[in-house]
Formats: C-alpha cells, structure tokens, sequence
C-alpha cells in the first residue's frame, strides 16, 4: 500500500481553529498533508506569506504535514507535487455551492485529481478567517477562534496606537 498525500490548500489569513481541526483530521485519513498557502497577488493581506507559514507551523501538531506557499493554478502545483488528492474543508451550505463549482473547474483542468471534503467540527463552523480578522481588528477577544500563537500576532498586530 502506497501513502496517500493530500493537499489542503487556502489563503489562511489568519489560521484558524477551524483549518487546525481540519489538519487534525486529515492526518488520521491521510499518510501525509500539505498545507498548500495559495499566493494571491490580486488580495491585500493581512499577514506575509513567511508570517503565514510559520503561524501554521507553530499551531500545527507533529506528524506528517508539510507547510508550502504555491503561486497559480492549484491543479498544476498538484500536478508538480505528483499529488492527487485535494482536500477542502466545509463549513455551510454556502461553502458547498462556491467548493463545487471549484472542484468540478478542478476536475475539468485535472481529472485525475480528486476533491475530497470535509465538514469541520461542531466547535468551528462558525468561524472564517475574515469574522477572525474584524473581531480583531476591533480589539474583540480572537482566543478559541484561531491557535494562541495566533491570537498572539493578531494583537501585536492591531495593539492600540498612542498618539
């Protein structure tokens, strides 16, 4: 039996409690992961690539999960990486709808590359990287939402300014 390697892939601007759950997951499905940070030139974000990266790192637990950043189309990086599984995570309907469209275009790009989902916990479904970043960006409490590492940077990032 040969590993299986699937890919997670996502902006995780910021990671949350949510991906954390999903990689968790995963890692009892899958041999090995790759958590694929997919560079988007078009999008400002609030974290650097390298910050992303190691945040990820550090909230992720041992084992088999490798921590990437990958520019382009996502079937083509999976393709280079000779993986074909693509794991996504679900949290409603709405995501569904949008996963879907993705995953068939996928399918049509790539048709040896399977989608996989996974519906994230009871605990996190809730939360999106962008609620994550508004709550923080107000001063509101991001603990349980994102990993302490996380909340940590989150406040550094928007500690109050004196003027």
């Amino acid at each position: 039996m040969h590993p299986k390697t699937a890919i997670y892939p996502g902006s995780f601007d910021p990671f949350t409690c949510g991906h954390l759950s999903l990689v968790e997951r995963a890692l009892k499905v899958f041999d090995k992961l790759i958590v694929a940070l997919a560079v988007n030139v078009k999008k400002t974000p609030l974290f650097t690539v390298e910050e992303r990266i190691q945040l990820i790192r550090e909230a992720c637990p041992q084992g088999d999960i490798e921590v990437v950043a990958f520019e382009g189309l996502l079937v083509d990086y999976a393709k280079s990486r000779e993986v074909s599984i693509v794991l996504r995570g679900l949290r409603a309907m709405s995501d569904f709808e949008f996963e879907f469209q993705l995953a068939h275009l996928n399918c049509h790009l790539a048709p040896h590359i399977e989608t996989v989902f996974m519906m994230t916990s009871q605990e996190s479904f809730y939360i999106s990287s962008q609620s994550v970043r508004e709550v923080a960006a107000f001063g509101g409490k991001v603990d349980g939402l994102v990993p302490p590492n996380v909340a940590l940077k989150l406040r550094e990032r928007f500690r109050p300014q004196s003027f």
